[in-house]
């Protein structure tokens, strides 16, 4: 079994969950609703679930194997870890374009003043 696609389809900053994911297998099979959700003391990976009759949420798909789990965790994971890094690096280049931005701002107003005095 491989992941041979891996979709961050939505990112959320408040709360436990962080992201919605989907996945497709040996290019064949697709898992869509995973979630990244935030532990006690770790990211974890839930896998789609509904609740049933009882009210008790059963997972709709998983892996039969620990190392199963391991794998598509790890996978998963990971690429959360990268798609929120590349999202703070942008954060980071959009302020510092900002920042750059507002003295030019400042220079071209100066003038203007200077010509009303």
């Amino acid at each position: 079994m491989e992941i041979t696609d891996l979709k961050i389809r939505k990112m959320m900053a408040e709360g436990r969950l962080r992201a919605i994911v989907s996945i497709t297998l040996d290019q064949m099979l697709a898992v869509h609703d995973i979630k990244v959700v935030q532990g006690e003391n770790r990211l974890f990976v839930a896998m789609p679930s509904r609740k049933d009759e009882g009210g008790i949420f059963r997972d709709i798909v998983h892996p039969i194997s620990a190392g199963a789990r391991q794998y598509l965790e790890t996978q998963i994971l990971n690429a959360y870890q990268e798609q929120l890094a590349l999202m703070q690096a942008e954060a980071e280049a959009e302020s510092d374009a900002q920042e750059v931005a507002e003295p030019e701002n400042a220079e071209a107003e100066a003038p203007a003043a200077d010509a009303a005095e």
